[in-house]
């Protein structure tokens, strides 16, 4: 077929599948390559989680990571969990005593949240008894509702007449000042920025420091309630000097989880948790926050469950180079075998390039298409000798040891098929006559 078509036909016609094979093959490099972008809900009572979140977000974006975030401002932290439990959004930035989390898997710990319960400067209240028949103003409201219920337990404030109110931020500082609340619980990582607020809700000067309280009972908590752990706030944590506090304070302590949805890839989370943690270097200067972004508990029994794709960057058990490349050290040639093959198919369909040379069982066949045109004697006469001239040529060949000879039953078929058109021929050529004088 394509030697009836011209050449320029054939040529154009090579070039247009050509431009659609790689047409294709870049659509198709594009759909794999392309970046994932995941949902991610996050909420806090002064915006700060959505604003680290989208920072980290936009360092996705300028590193060309292969994966991206969409953030979700979802106003508190509860709500973000809520919105995870739902599976309205991929992944979730949630505290681990807030909300349903049985459908998620922990990526990283953002941060650890620590809860401080502390009395404005003057104040004599030194301990949890103290705070018998008094209000506690909650800072975040229902997000610390897990921990407003354990330490009730814990110390039977119900009975001690403790009442917990709670407080919008905006509220704080005059609460205090009203003696509305004799002390304040609010959970927060031990970050400048958080503290800092803390120390707003206060009229402070050399003379007067907030009490820190501790909640010695801690250990026993977290014996029973596995989103807590114990922990000592250091010396000085909350002001240098006079340091407040003046000694290593028991307290409580939550983790702030990145989490992920059990049904996302393992590949994809691991992507993503390369992703952020390569990003967390490049923030440290503009957020110092996410110098607490640590890999979370890799314990078969921890709390949060690990997400094997996050598990996988954390006890370095990522594919290796022949994991990750074989199937292309496999495939490379396979490949490329394929396109030699289209090719020379390609090629061929042109037209191009110098014939094979003809060997004798094609020179035989050749005669048989002449002896069927023949319309002279003599010109069979002609053609037997031919034959006897290739027979005698490679029967020379043969007897010379050459391997490319043809073999003598191969030729002996040939030769009795061309002996058989020549006596058909000749008969033909001998009634022609016969038939014209008749005529």
């Amino acid at each position: 077929m394509s030697r009836k078509l011209p050449l320029w036909l054939r040529f154009f016609a090579l070039v247009g599948v050509v431009i659609v094979a790689t047409g294709a093959g870049l659509l198709a490099y594009r759909y794999y390559a392309r970046p994932v972008t995941l949902t991610v809900a996050v909420g806090s009572i002064d915006g700060e989680a959505a604003k680290a979140m989208s920072a980290m977000a936009s360092e996705l974006v300028s590193t060309n990571a292969p994966v991206r975030l969409k953030v979700i401002d979802s106003g508190t932290a509860l709500e973000a969990a809520a919105a995870f439990s739902a599976g309205k959004v991929d992944l979730a930035v949630v505290r681990g005593d807030v909300g349903d989390l049985s459908h998620a898997q922990a990526v990283v710990v953002v941060s650890h949240m620590v809860v401080l319960v502390i009395a404005p400067p003057g104040s004599a209240i030194d301990s949890i008894e103290n705070l018998k028949g008094r209000a506690i103003g909650v800072v975040g409201g229902v997000a610390n509702a897990k921990i407003v219920d354990v330490l009730t337990k814990e110390y039977d404030l119900a009975n001690a007449k403790v009442v917990f109110k709670n407080l919008p931020l905006a509220d704080v500082r005059q609460a205090i000042h009203s003696k509305q609340v004799s002390a304040l619980l609010v959970v927060i990582p031990l970050a400048e920025k958080y503290l800092s607020l803390v120390r707003g809700f206060f009229q402070l000067d050399h003379k007067k420091v907030p009490v820190l309280i501790p909640i010695n009972s801690a250990g026993a908590i977290a014996e029973t309630e596995r989103a807590f752990e114990s922990f000592d706030v250091p010396k000085g944590t909350l002001r240098g000097s006079p340091p407040v506090p003046e000694d290593d304070l028991t307290t409580l302590r939550t983790s702030l989880y990145l989490v992920a949805q059990k049904k996302l890839g393992t590949d994809l989370v691991t992507r993503l948790t390369q992703a952020i943690m390569s990003a967390r270097r490049n923030l440290l200067r503009e957020q110092p926050i996410f110098a607490q972004i640590t890999a979370p508990s890799t314990d078969q029994d921890a709390y949060l469950p690990l997400h094997p794709g996050a598990a996988a960057v954390y006890n370095s058990t990522t594919q290796s180079f022949m994991d990750e490349y074989g199937n292309w050290i496999y495939l490379t040639p396979m490949v490329l075998g394929g396109a030699a093959t289209m090719l020379a198919a390609a090629w061929k369909f042109l037209g191009l390039g110098s014939p094979a040379p003809e060997g004798p069982l094609d020179s035989l066949y050749a005669l048989a298409r002449r002896i069927r045109k023949v319309d002279a004697e003599a010109e069979l006469s002609d053609i037997e000798e031919e034959i006897d001239g290739i027979l005698r040529a490679e029967r020379a060949k043969s007897a010379g040891g050459d391997e490319r000879a043809v073999d003598d039953a191969t030729l002996n078929v040939a030769a009795h098929r061309l002996e058989g058109l020549i006596h058909d021929r000749r008969a033909l050529l001998a009634k022609r006559p016969a038939v014209a004088s008749a005529a």
